[in-house]
């Protein structure tokens, strides 16, 4: 069964040649504006590190300070986090334009019953994942890692955690339940669809390093999986938020504990 997921979300393929084109201009047009010229950027990034000292000898900051002025910094970070959360909104109204949004997973708000889930799979990958950083900073496949400014600011960490919701937000919503619904859509096989959303996945995180899209990409398919299997989104999104709240926040109170990231 999951190598051969039963169709959950009863996604038909659009055979007319007009419609089919507009879903591929879309698809272009939301893989620019989102994910899609973020792994470009990324895969980018790792070439020019790797042609220089190498990603190893690299810093990557994940939510660097972008002021020294603390309340500019501030709305810059808030503004950060409204921009992800419309990524995730394009993507949730481009399915419901499409009377797709309750087929694709997104059809009610979060639920309590949507926690268990969002927690187990935050264990089944989160943890392993951590393994993986530090075996691949001790290979020389990933940046030197810095998740949080330790700066000790009493506003980072609410902002911290409302980043972490929105990538959690964004990434699930457009990369699992907006991508494959639509290249579904356009013929594409689960399996198919499935490694195209994992590979966006693993492309977008290059920055970090092979080891961090090698992980990412495994993510990917873990994730959508299971989204093929159950139709469920929202405990994709728990599950994201809170890896990313435990790095983010994690890092910034017990950063001198966590130099093997570095």
């Amino acid at each position: 069964m999951i190598l051969h997921p039963p169709d959950r979300t009863g996604i038909d393929v659009v055979t007319d040649p007009a419609s089919r084109r507009g879903i591929l201009i879309e698809l272009v047009i939301v893989g620019i504006l989102t994910f899609a010229f973020s792994a470009l950027s990324a895969a980018l990034s790792l070439l020019e590190a790797q042609l220089g000292a190498g990603i190893s000898d690299t810093t990557v900051a994940l939510n660097p300070s972008t002021s020294s002025n603390a309340a500019i910094d501030a709305v810059r970070e808030i503004m950060r986090a409204v921009r992800l959360f419309a990524i995730a909104a394009l993507g949730a109204y481009l399915l419901w334009r499409g009377g797709l949004l309750r087929r694709a997973g997104l059809g009610r708000g979060p639920r309590a019953s949507d926690v268990p889930p969002g927690l187990a799979l935050a264990a089944a990958v989160g943890l392993p994942g951590l393994a993986l950083v530090a075996v691949a900073r001790l290979l020389g496949l990933n940046a030197s890692l810095v998740p949080a400014e330790t700066d000790g600011l009493w506003w980072r960490w609410p902002i911290l955690i409302l980043l972490a919701v929105g990538n959690g937000a964004a990434e699930e919503i457009v990369v699992v339940a907006y991508f494959i619904t639509r290249l579904r859509q356009l013929g594409l096989g689960a399996d198919g669809a499935l490694a195209s959303s994992a590979l966006l996945r693993g492309g977008y995180h290059l920055y970090q390093g092979v080891g961090a899209g090698l992980g990412n990409a495994v993510m990917g398919l873990i994730f959508g999986r299971w989204y093929q299997l159950t139709g469920r989104v929202w405990p994709l999104v728990i599950a994201h938020s809170v890896m990313d709240i435990v790095a983010f926040v994690g890092y910034a109170l017990l950063h001198d504990q966590l130099s093997w990231i570095n």
